[in-house]
């Protein structure tokens, strides 16, 4: 062996020997450096909660997270310590996301994070089956997991104002306790199968939707008072609708309703209707009526239910005329000698 050769083996032993030295302090470095984010994140996180811990507060017998108007991204996993908590009140925090781990809080009867930047609804929802109460208005939802009817003691709930939600799951039907819904502010086109059967439901909003038509279908909900109906672009109203024995508030305000039907003067416990700024055909002008200043007046003209019967009565007026001229023989009169 030439002494070139002996002399270019030993350097490259030399350089393997420090290939490996700096490799393993490379590596001592990741891992010292991924301790000290760890050691990072667990104080970071033992801060949240201290500073969580401070927002909880007893109510009515409840222990509730109470933070308003506060900067909170996301909740730190540390926040499971917690979960003896009743009820979640955030609200103007900025919070991007409903933790994955919501499911644990199995004691939450209300859960309110409306006014936020939430864009989904985690499928761990369904495992809080005491919840009562879920209010996720003014967010950023799109869709509605089918998880959310295991929340089988669900009585409210408020999704409105995100924009964006056209659908409903069918297995939302399954919620058998469900009085309160709102979905105004969306993008439904009708009322979802899941809404119709809901068989406890007793107040409904979908106004500021895009629905053109009712379902025929939409006495199905045996139980409705309230059915809001505001600013769509719905033009008529099925006859069906005269089934809903116990609606008594209907609002059709600012809509594409061209006429009344005539089957509505039997819905005998309707308290309230309102049918302002609809291109209705006739024009009615109730009687005044003593006692009754101009401004009540106007009210009971455009949002009453007498100004629904006086409609009702001038069309089905109008239509016997149309019959009665149509059924007179015409004269003929000889005028030769």
């Amino acid at each position: 062996m030439t002494e070139t050769a002996i002399c270019s083996g030993a350097v490259n032993a030399v350089k393997e020997v420090w290939e490996v030295r700096i490799q393993k302090q490379a590596e001592d470095l990741k891992r010292e450096k991924e301790f000290r984010q760890k050691l990072v994140r667990i104080w970071e996180e033992r801060v949240s909660l201290t500073k969580l811990k401070e927002k909880v507060t007893r109510e009515g017998g409840r222990v509730i997270l109470k933070i308003e108007k506060e900067e909170w991204k996301t909740l730190p996993s540390s926040l499971l310590s917690l979960s003896n908590l009743q009820e979640w009140q955030l609200h103007r925090t900025g919070l991007l996301k409903i933790p994955e781990y919501i499911g644990r809080f199995q004691s939450l009867i209300v859960l309110d994070l409306s006014r936020n930047a939430i864009s989904e609804i985690p499928r761990g929802i369904g495992l809080l089956t005491k919840l009562q109460e879920l209010i996720l208005s003014y967010n950023k939802i799109k869709t509605v997991p089918k998880e959310l009817s295991n929340c089988v003691s669900l009585e409210k709930l408020e999704l409105a104002v995100n924009r964006d939600i056209c659908e409903l799951p069918q297995e939302l039907s399954n919620l058998k306790k469900l009085i309160h819904l709102d979905l105004s502010m969306n993008q439904f086109t009708t009322i979802s199968p899941a809404v119709l059967n809901l068989p406890a439901l007793e107040w409904l909003d979908l106004g500021s939707n895009s629905i053109e038509q009712l379902p025929g279908t939409i006495d199905r909900m045996e139980s409705l008072h309230t059915l809001w109906l505001q600013r769509n672009e719905i033009t008529c109203l099925p006859e069906t609708i005269s089934n809903m024995k116990n609606l008594s508030t209907l609002v059709l305000s600012n809509n594409q309703l061209k006429d009344i039907p005539l089957c509505m003067e039997q819905m005998t416990n309707l308290r309230f209707v309102n049918f302002r700024d609809n291109p209705l055909e006739l024009q009615v002008t109730l009687p005044s009526c003593q006692n009754m200043d101009e401004a009540e007046e106007e009210e009971q003209e455009l949002f009453g239910v007498q100004f629904m019967l006086a409609y009702i009565q001038e069309s089905r007026s109008k239509a016997e005329n149309l019959v009665t001229s149509s059924t007179v023989p015409s004269l003929s009169i000889n005028t030769d000698g």
